[in-house]
């Protein structure tokens, strides 16, 4: 199957009155974030992405995001292998429209759209991906090269009791009386 580059922006209200579907790849090397988040990235980021109205007549976009990345383990300092996938489901709303977020459902997450009507797919997509990883990425404990026995915890000594700086000060103050 031939790898078809999508769009980096669409004007979603005019894709969705065309019904139109889009299926392929957006260049992980185009998403500068998420490149900086992980060790290393698959080329292509799989992406579907379906323009449709909905019941209300409000304009929907949905899809599915799938891409293979290499993350740094917090417990080893090793590569972890992840798939990270995404769905979503959004609605193109002007920048002004804060009190029309009432009709919207909430299953549609709301979408700002540029002067021209356009949203920056590759903006989205990219969000979604750095949403979807992990916080803390660790192998699972049976593939981690530490073994449960071999971490090491250690205990935190109790701090030093300082004398209090103005202890000076109270000793004074008895002596003035």
């Amino acid at each position: 199957m031939q790898k078809v580059k999508l769009p980096h922006s669409v004007e979603p209200i005019k894709t969705a009155t065309k019904r139109s579907d889009y299926r392929g790849v957006i260049l992980a090397s185009d998403m500068e974030r998420l490149s900086g988040a992980v060790v290393r990235c698959s080329e292509y980021v799989d992406a579907e992405v379906q323009f449709r109205k909905d019941e209300q007549g409000l304009t929907v976009f949905h899809g599915h995001l799938s891409t293979d990345v290499t993350l740094i383990c917090q417990r080893c300092n090793g590569e972890l292998d992840l798939s990270v996938h995404s769905d979503f489901c959004f609605t193109p709303v002007q920048g002004g429209e804060q009190e029309n977020e009432d009709i919207i459902p909430e299953a549609y997450e709301p979408v700002e759209v540029n002067d021209h009507g356009e949203v920056s797919l590759l903006q989205i997509f990219e969000d979604e991906l750095l949403l979807s990883l992990p916080i803390v990425p660790l192998h699972a404990e049976s593939e981690c090269a530490i073994k449960r026995d071999e971490m090491s915890f250690g205990k935190i000594e109790p701090e030093q009791e300082r004398q209090n700086p103005f202890a000076v000060l109270k000793e004074l103050k008895r002596d003035q009386e």
